[in-house]
């Protein structure tokens, strides 16, 4: 069984497989302040569904950005945090807020 990952040759492709969904890039956004529960990113994240926010977190723990943490209690704790890996699209995240803003307020002028 082949198990290499067949990864496209554009950087910018392999970036937009990894946060190219608008729920992704809103999730990293809150885990940048730190560790969060599920119910703090559904109320975080206005208007994304409880099996969308499933969804996307699983996915970005396979693709190692994001830690889930199992608490052993009743009823059972899970707590989300960005890996080292989740942590390096700062900057990306951080260009993105600073066009945001500037096209805003060029449209606003």
């Amino acid at each position: 069984m082949d198990t290499t990952k067949n990864y496209p040759d554009c950087p910018v492709e392999m970036t937009l497989q990894l946060i190219g969904e608008k729920w992704k890039v809103l999730i990293i956004r809150d885990l940048l302040t730190g560790t969060k529960r599920f119910n703090e990113l559904m109320r975080s994240v206005t208007g994304i569904s409880q099996k969308v926010l499933t969804s996307n977190l699983r996915a970005m723990e396979g693709a190692g950005l994001i830690n889930r943490k199992v608490y052993a209690e009743v009823p059972p704790r899970v707590e989300y945090s960005l890996t080292e890996t989740g942590y390096s699209l700062k900057p990306i995240l951080d260009s993105m807020m600073a066009w945001g803003t500037a096209y805003k307020n060029s449209q606003n002028a």
